[in-house]
Parts: C-alpha cells; structure tokens; sequence
C-alpha cells in the first residue's frame, strides 16, 4: 500500500468513527430530551434492586427503571443497598453502561404496610430521600397501600397529611418531589393535594384506578392537572397489554397530556396478558413498545 492510499484509508476509517461517536451523541441527547419517556418497575420485572435490571431493561427497550427502595416486612426501614456507596456507585456504572435511567425511587413495602401507623415512617422516608439525593433521582413514590386506602379508612386522612407535610419539608431540601398514589378520584385526589399544601407532594396517577373508580383516564389527569402530576403508572391491573386493553384509549389519553403541556415518566407496573403472565419480556417487551409508539412516534 502505497503512502496516499494509505492516508485515503485512514481518513475514511477516522471519518466513519466520527461520525458514529456523533450519531451516539445525537441519540443520547435526544432520548435526554424526550418529553415523554417509558419505565418499567425493577420489582414488577422480577429484578427489585438487582443490578442486572438495567440491561433487562435495555432489552426491554425501556428509557428506565422505577428503582425500588427494598423490602420493608418488619424491619425499622427498607431492605436497602442504596445506603452502601460501593452498591451505589455499581448501580450508576450499570445505569450508564446501558444508558437506562431512572425514573423514580420507589417505597413499594407500603403497598402492604402502613403508612399512618408504622412508628418508624420519618427513618423509612428520610432513607429514600438520602437514596435519591445519593442516585441524583428527583422523585420519590409512595403509594399507600391497602392499609391507607382513604376511601376505605378516612379516619387515617389526619395522620396521613400530617406526615406527608412532614415529608414534604424534608424532600424540598434536596429539591425533589414525593408522588403519592391514592384510589381517590381526580377531583378527591387534588383537594386532598391542597389540603397538604405542600408542592413537593405531588401525585403519581395509575390508570387501574381510574378504571377501578369508573372514571375516563384522559378527563381525571385533566382534573389532576399539570401541576399536580409527578409521574404515571401506566398500566391497568393484569389482563391484557396495552395495545389490547379497550378500557385504555392510549391517543385520547396523549392528547390530555400535550394539552397541559406535562412532560414526564409513564411507568409500566402491569397489564400483563394473563395467558402468559410470567413472560417478563413478552408482556413488558409489548407494553413499552406501544407506550412509545403511541408518545415518541
């Protein structure tokens, strides 16, 4: 090879590097900027605070992972390794290896535990908090569970707000937002959001209890309104996918969304096909790929 082939071959070779390094660049900045991005739960994926969830949900083609806090049972506070900065720092290595973020910091353990009676409740948040300031994660979801269900135990609504005013106050320190998902309606929810007073408390809106509560999906977020949404669990209970689901009408629900201009996380919890419930990949392989067809087509 002579000294200007030689000087051909490397330009070109040089040329194609660069321009793939660009495209990678182009594409990460843009899933960045997406207005709209799709998750999955790390626990509902079978993988609850395990570092293989990031590549499963890479595969999954998800955007990220509601990252759970661990279990609770008993114990003063959650099963964590968020705590660890050895544990942290791999989680963060494994988040930017496959460029899957996450979407939020999840207390699942008070979907069966009670958020108004467990005395140790400020340890057991003040851990999250410490987790998302640790994990640069701005949100924090908290569903309340069974035991706190304010349509069934309105009595709990006193104690309930009086801790989340609490909570309130210590997530703005780091300047992030504690989702709180209830079964109230729209309309309950955001009264019971003003009576909080709190903007650091916001709510996390599940399609399943809009259905539940009989209730269009696209009218109830546009009663919740912008301000008070943090995230989306966007899914109904198990069944059938998304794209199958004839009490989910995907574009109308869009369409509420980009009238209030609302930009965020649509997490996939559920809505897997009862037939093959425990397919992981076939059920939310499904569900992703028609949330983003249906939000960043």
């Amino acid at each position: 090879m002579n000294v200007l082939n030689f000087k051909k071959n490397l330009f070109v070779v040089m040329f194609l590097l660069l321009a793939g390094t660009c495209n990678n660049l182009v594409f990460g900045q843009a899933k960045k900027n997406r207005k709209y991005k799709v998750a999955v739960c790390d626990w509902m994926i079978l993988k609850r605070q395990k570092l293989g969830s990031f590549e499963l949900a890479s595969q999954l083609k998800a955007d990220g992972i509601e990252l759970d806090m661990g279990g609770l049972g008993n114990r003063e506070t959650f099963d964590s390794k968020l705590a660890n900065p050895v544990e942290v720092k791999k989680f963060k290595d494994k988040s930017k290896e496959f460029n899957v973020g996450i979407s939020s910091i999840a207390m699942s353990g008070f979907y069966g535990q009670s958020f108004a009676k467990r005395e140790t409740v400020k340890r057991m948040v003040q851990d999250c908090i410490d987790a998302m300031k640790t994990m640069n994660v701005k949100v924090a979801y908290l569903p309340l569970g069974n035991q706190c269900d304010l349509r069934k135990n309105p009595e709990l609504r006193p104690v309930i707000i009086e801790r989340l005013r609490w909570a309130g106050k210590q997530v703005a320190k780091i300047g992030g937002v504690i989702a709180v998902e209830t079964t109230l309606d729209a309309a309950a929810e955001k009264a019971f959001l003003k009576e909080i007073g709190c903007k650091r408390i916001k709510s996390s809106f599940n399609f399943s209890n809009a259905i539940e509560n009989k209730k269009d999906i696209a009218s109830e977020l546009s009663i919740l309104g912008k301000k008070h949404l943090a995230q989306i669990h966007a899914s109904n209970t198990d069944g059938f996918w998304l794209q199958n689901d004839k009490k989910i009408n995907m574009p109308k629900i869009k369409a509420a969304l980009d009238k209030m201009n609302w930009k965020g996380w649509l997490i996939v919890e559920r809505s897997r096909d009862t037939t093959d419930v425990h397919n992981v990949k076939g059920n939310y392989g499904a569900n992703v790929a028609y949330l983003k067809k249906i939000f960043q087509n």
